[in-house]
């Protein structure tokens, strides 16, 4: 009868249920990587000292935003404060402005007065000394208003100059970038005495035999009063006459080359009514009246009468 060998048990243990899930069971117990878990044993055996850099990143934000904040509450409440100390100034600076203004319109007033009345006692005495010839004189000197026919010369820039400044006007030949020298006037009133203007005036200065045309920088100057372009010269005299000699002569021909070549703008005209104001005031220094000149006047005339 054959002998049955008795069952060997096993040494080895049961096998786990989740034995085929290996690789999720190693996910599950090791949810954290090792980087992690060091850095965390690391501040957990320092005792929580630092702060996460999240953390440290939104309190320097906050910290930032407190200083812009009183840096800005700081400039308003500076504002504030100078706010009134700045507009007592800029009132202060108006009044003082509007105190000067009204102070120099004063003077100019009182100038105008003072040179009405030089005018007047000059014209008076040309009338006491200057006989019945005083008349005359003071037509020719320019010490009073006069009217009649005459021409009316408007000379203007060209309309390619630049008003904002090309240099100065000084100038001793031609007008060659298209502006009016002082050196053109000069010829133009020249030319207009040689024609036979009896007087003469720019843009309301009136000329007389003392009286100087020159230039300052930007400016042409008739005794030492600036002038503006268009100068509008007045002339009394024959009209049509006075219109056609200067024309003709040699610095109406030196006009006519500034209108063609340099674009410089000239226009004439032949006027039935001019009215020239008087000078604003005549100093003689050097020249006196010869004593008894009227006597002798008076009876230079008689004898030519009789």
């Amino acid at each position: 009868m054959s002998q049955q060998h008795p069952a060997r048990s096993s040494a080895s243990p049961p096998s786990r249920p989740d034995a085929s899930m290996s690789l999720l069971t190693n996910v599950m117990d090791h949810s954290l990587d090792d980087g992690y878990v060091e850095a965390a044993a690391r501040r957990e055996a320092e005792g929580g000292k630092g702060l996460p850099k999240t953390l440290r990143a939104r309190l320097g934000l906050a910290a930032g935003l407190v200083l812009a904040a009183a840096v800005v509450t700081v400039g308003a409440a500076e504002t504030q404060i100078s706010a009134p100390a700045l507009a007592k100034e800029r009132q202060e600076l108006i009044d003082r402005i509007e105190s000067d203004t009204s102070e120099a319109d004063k003077l100019q007033e009182s100038v105008d007065e003072l040179r009405d009345e030089v005018g007047q006692r000059q014209r008076e005495a040309l009338e006491e000394h200057g006989g019945g010839e005083g008349e005359i004189v003071g037509l020719l000197a320019g010490a009073v208003p006069v009217h009649g026919p005459g021409v009316k010369l408007v000379v203007n820039d060209a309309k390619e100059a630049d008003e904002g400044g090309e240099g100065p006007r000084e100038s001793s030949g031609f007008t060659d970038t298209g502006r009016v020298r002082d050196r053109d006037l000069q010829r133009v009133v020249n030319g207009l005495w040689e024609s036979g203007a009896e007087a003469i005036a720019i843009n309301g200065q009136r000329l007389t035999a003392l009286s100087a045309i020159r230039a300052a920088g930007d400016a042409i100057l008739v005794d030492n009063k600036p002038l503006v372009p268009p100068y509008t010269v007045l002339a009394v005299g024959d009209g049509q006459r006075l219109a056609a000699d200067f024309q003709s002569s040699a610095d109406g021909q030196y006009l006519q080359v500034l209108k063609e070549n340099y674009g410089v703008r000239a226009n004439i005209s032949a006027q039935d009514d001019i009215r020239l104001p008087a000078a604003p005031s005549m100093i003689v220094r050097t020249a006196k009246p010869e004593a008894g000149s009227a006597e002798k006047s008076a009876a230079d005339t008689g004898k030519g009468t009789s």
